[in-house]
């Protein structure tokens, strides 16, 4: 039986889901550089300088003042000394800043102007789950060292009339002097030799490289992302688990992905385990699992320069071993 609806009662449907739909939309808002007035571009941006000088003069009590009772004076005090060496005496160029005004939850931010395929070039997208009611400011600076080029995101809350530091990230954009477009023309070569896998982790690494917010993405990084796509192995462990075979052992990889430690591009390999209390059984499984994924990729040898196995068992604990890939023959 089908139920006829009245007029009336279709305009007053349209009427209400116009209305959620408005408060939806209302719930979180980003404004651009250039949707903002001018008094608050200029607040965001003097409050990203102003921050970056203190890192650059090491100054995390000043940093430590300028904070939001929610940032722990410890990630403070790491972000300062970890990249000192670096950021020392440096300026920090600051790119357009970004306005966003949450509603309670925080949720997807939508910045700029987007096309009918997506991002353009001066859009950008935030994912910022569980973030409290309130205006937050995004402003990133660029600093050009001797070591490399870095750029520092700092998260802004409005607190009054002042942007209080609510988070301090700092992102070199290269590896080893290798950038993003290095690690996607790598990709690339890869991807035409047919070595999936490492093409995939090397459009990873281009992408991470892009990116100094993990919960940003850009027109550049979706492009990268739809480029992933066409290589990705078949095998990969993120839907079903990888059966590796080792001698009369059989492991369950997990997952597979990319890290850098220091200044060494390795992959990580997880696996599980019953249990991991017998260190050197566990030692000795990483080991094998390490030789027996190059025996099945033998291409890896020459996209890493190590790898790290870790066995996890189901309460979450995990043994890791981490090795020279010229080592595992």
């Amino acid at each position: 039986m089908r139920v006829k609806r009245s007029g009336a009662a279709s305009y007053l449907l349209c009427a209400i889901l116009a209305m959620l739909l408005a408060s939806l939309a209302q719930a979180q808002t980003c404004s651009t550089a250039s949707d903002m007035d001018e008094p608050t571009r200029n607040a965001l941006t003097s409050a990203g300088k102003r921050y970056y000088d203190m890192i650059a003069k090491a100054d995390a009590a000043s940093l430590k003042q300028n904070a939001i009772a929610g940032l722990g004076g410890d990630t403070i005090d790491s972000a300062v000394k970890d990249n000192q060496a670096a950021l020392s005496g440096t300026l920090g160029t600051a790119r357009p800043p970004f306005l966003l005004k949450a509603a309670s939850g925080g949720g997807e931010f939508l910045c700029g102007v987007f096309g009918a395929s997506g991002q353009t070039a001066d859009s950008a997208v935030f994912e910022i789950p569980g973030l409290s009611a309130g205006n937050y400011g995004i402003v990133l600076l660029d600093s050009t060292t001797s070591k490399s080029p870095y750029t520092v995101a700092f998260i802004l809350q409005q607190m009054g009339t002042d942007w209080k530091l609510g988070g301090l990230y700092v992102h070199p954009n290269t590896l080893n002097g290798h950038d993003a477009k290095w690690f996607q023309d790598q990709a690339h070569q890869y991807q035409a030799k047919g070595q999936l896998h490492n093409a995939w982790f090397y459009y990873l690494e281009a992408r991470d490289l892009l990116l100094p917010l993990k919960f940003m993405s850009t027109l550049a990084t979706d492009r990268l992302y739809d480029e992933a796509q066409k290589a990705t192995p078949p095998d990969l462990p993120s839907k079903s688990p990888l059966m590796l075979a080792s001698g009369a052992k059989t492991y369950k990889v997990t997952d597979m992905f990319p890290i850098v430690v220091g200044d060494q591009f390795n992959l990580v390999i997880k696996y599980a385990v019953p249990d991991v209390a017998n260190t050197g059984q566990a030692f000795q499984d990483n080991i094998a699992v390490m030789k027996a994924l190059l025996a099945k990729y033998p291409e890896l040898h020459d996209a890493f320069d190590g790898m790290v196995a870790r066995a996890v068992a189901p309460s979450g604990q995990d043994y890791g071993t981490m090795m020279p890939i010229k080592s595992l023959k």
